[in-house]
C-alpha cells in the first residue's frame, strides 16, 4: 500500500529546497534584512521554520517532552512563537542554516517512518503525517514569501500551492471561531486558477456563496501575506465577502494581516 504522506513530503522537501536557495548565498548583512513581518528579519523567518520543525519532531518522537513544551506555549500564548524565532535568529547565519537543514531532514525521516493512520499530539487537535506535512509546506511557503519580499525576488508559483489552498479552504470555520464569530452553516464554492491554468475547485457547485481567483492570490490571502485589496480574489455573496476579510490558513490568534499597498 502506498504511503499517503509520501507525495506531500516530497513536495515539502521541494518547497524547503526552494526557500533554502533564497538564503544559501546571502551574506550576514542580508540575513539581517527586515521582512514584511513586523520585527522579523530573514534570520527570524528561518529560525521560526527550524523551531517549528524541532517542535514537530518532538511531537512525533517524544509525546511527554512535547507535552512539556506545549504547556510552556499555553503559559505564554502571545509570545512563545516570537520567543522561539528570537532564540534562533541570534545564531550565526551558517549555524542557523545548518540547524534548519538538519532539523527538516530529521523530520522528513520521522514522518515517513510513521505507520499509516498514526496520529501525534500538536498545539491544537492531534495530527497525522499527511496533515502535518501539508501544514509544514504551507508555513514554509508563507515564510519563504516573506524572505522573497525582503530580497526583492519574485518566485514562480508551482503546483505545490494546491496544498496551501486546500488548508485555506479547510480552515474557513477556524477563522470565525478564533474571532469569536459563528461560521456559516453551509459550505462555499471556491474556484481557483492554478499556475498552469488548471481549475482547482472546492465545495458544492451549487453553493450560494462563491470565491474565485488565481490560486497564488488566494494563497497570499489566506496566509495573510498580502492585503485583499491588492489581490484578484473575488467573492459572490455577503458571507463569502466577509470570509475574505478574515481568512487565515494558520493556527493561532487572528493575525493582523498586511496593509494594502500605498496605505
Amino acid at each position: 500500500m502506498s504511503d499517503p504522506a509520501a507525495p506531500i513530503l516530497d513536495d515539502l522537501r521541494s518547497e524547503s529546497e526552494e526557500v533554502d536557495r533564497l538564503v544559501a548565498g546571502l551574506d550576514d548583512t542580508d540575513w539581517s534584512l527586515a521582512t514584511p513581518a513586523a520585527g522579523w528579519t530573514v534570520a527570524h523567518q528561518i529560525a521560526h521554520l527550524a523551531w517549528t520543525d524541532t517542535a514537530t519532531l518532538l511531537a512525533v518522537t517524544d509525546e511527554k517532552a512535547f507535552a512539556d513544551e506545549a504547556a510552556k506555549a499555553l503559559a505564554a500564548p502571545g509570545t512563545f512563537v516570537d520567543d522561539g524565532a528570537e532564540a534562533g535568529a541570534v545564531l550565526p547565519p551558517g549555524r542557523l542554516l545548518t540547524r534548519w537543514r538538519d532539523g527538516r531532514e530529521r523530520l522528513q525521516k520521522a514522518l515517513r517512518a510513521l505507520p499509516a493512520g498514526a496520529r501525534f499530539p500538536w498545539y491544537g487537535p492531534p495530527m497525522s503525517a499527511p496533515s502535518m506535512a501539508t501544514a509544514r509546506l504551507m508555513e514554509t511557503w508563507a515564510h519563504g514569501q516573506d524572505i522573497a519580499d525582503a530580497l526583492g525576488v519574485r518566485r514562480e508559483p508551482t503546483a505545490r500551492l494546491r496544498h496551501v489552498a486546500w488548508i485555506g479552504v479547510r480552515a474557513r470555520d477556524y477563522a470565525y471561531f478564533v474571532r469569536g464569530e459563528q461560521p456559516p452553516a453551509t459550505p462555499f464554492r471556491v474556484e481557483l486558477t492554478g499556475p498552469g491554468g488548471e481549475l482547482w475547485a472546492y465545495g458544492p457547485e451549487d453553493a450560494g456563496q462563491r470565491v474565485t481567483g488565481p490560486a497564488l492570490d488566494f494563497c497570499l490571502l489566506v496566509t495573510q501575506r498580502a492585503h485583499r485589496a491588492d489581490l484578484a480574489v473575488r467573492a459572490e455573496g455577503a458571507g463569502a465577502d466577509h470570509w475574505l476579510d478574515i481568512a487565515q490558513a494558520f493556527a493561532g490568534p487572528a493575525g493582523p494581516g498586511r496593509p494594502a499597498k500605498g496605505a
